[in-house]
């Protein structure tokens, strides 16, 4: 397009000049002359005009290929991380899913057992009720409306019940005071075997006596023909005299 307007220019000129008769054959050659030189300039400042712009253009196409490039780079990895995380969402609200189900089953667990300590606690034995005190002041008042974490109540449950068995499998030695026939106050000694019986002497030896656990607590019978064997027991669990087998009562509900 360029090209074709410098012709065109250039042949106006030359028509420009065929019609200047008056002119000598002389002056009509120089300005013809100048008239094409200066379409030849003309033709010039255009192709170069025309170059530069050319590779600035190319340039510029370049720094487009090059910035679209980097675009479709950059949405590809949007792409993948978009599924990537999508499936990191899907793994979480799975997981999110499962930690509720537990929590719930660990709540069940919680409420069921700490009910059932609650009832049970006045029946275990005053000794045992002291070891567990700690654990009882923060077992919930109302297991199925409080704010407690699941996890720590069930820390509570698992220290309560770990005290109890451990106490249930041993044979423990306890200084208590107990009522005796009038009514005062008798300082004892009390064995007890576990959970399933106990025995007392005071030490003096003429107040002695079994416990077993009852409906309301445990109950204490009166029982002087176990002063001696009572504390006999008493020595060997202190290691003051071999242990030989010691027959004693006991009651079975």
């Amino acid at each position: 397009m360029v090209f074709a307007l410098a012709r065109q220019t250039f042949l106006a000129v030359l028509i420009g000049g065929g019609s200047l008769h008056a002119q000598s054959p002389l002056n009509e050659a120089r300005s013809t002359l100048e008239k094409w030189v200066e379409a030849r300039q003309l033709i010039s400042k255009t192709r170069s005009d025309w170059q530069s712009d050319k590779d600035m253009l190319e340039q510029s196409v370049a720094l487009l290929e090059r910035e679209l490039k980097s675009v479709e780079e950059q949405m590809t990895k949007v792409s993948t991380h978009s599924v990537h995380v999508e499936k990191e969402r899907i793994q979480g609200e799975s997981l999110l899913k499962s930690s509720n189900e537990s929590v719930d089953r660990a709540k069940a667990f919680a409420s069921d057992f700490e009910g059932k300590i609650l009832k049970f606690a006045p029946q275990l034995p005053l000794p045992l009720q002291e070891i567990i005190k700690p654990f009882l002041v923060r077992v919930p008042a109302n297991p199925e409306n409080t704010k407690m974490p699941a996890t720590e109540r069930i820390q509570v449950v698992v220290g309560l019940l770990n005290e109890w068995d451990k106490f249930n499998n041993a044979v423990t030695l306890f200084s208590e005071k107990r009522k005796n026939s009038k009514g005062d106050e008798v300082a004892v000694e009390t064995v007890y075997v576990g959970l399933g019986a106990a025995y007392f002497v005071n030490d003096s030896g003429d107040y002695a006596g079994t416990g077993a656990p009852g409906p309301k607590g445990w109950e204490w019978t009166f029982r002087p023909d176990l002063s001696v064997p009572v504390r006999d027991v008493i020595r060997i669990y202190r290691n003051e005299k071999p242990a030989y087998f010691i027959p004693l009562p006991v009651s079975i509900k």
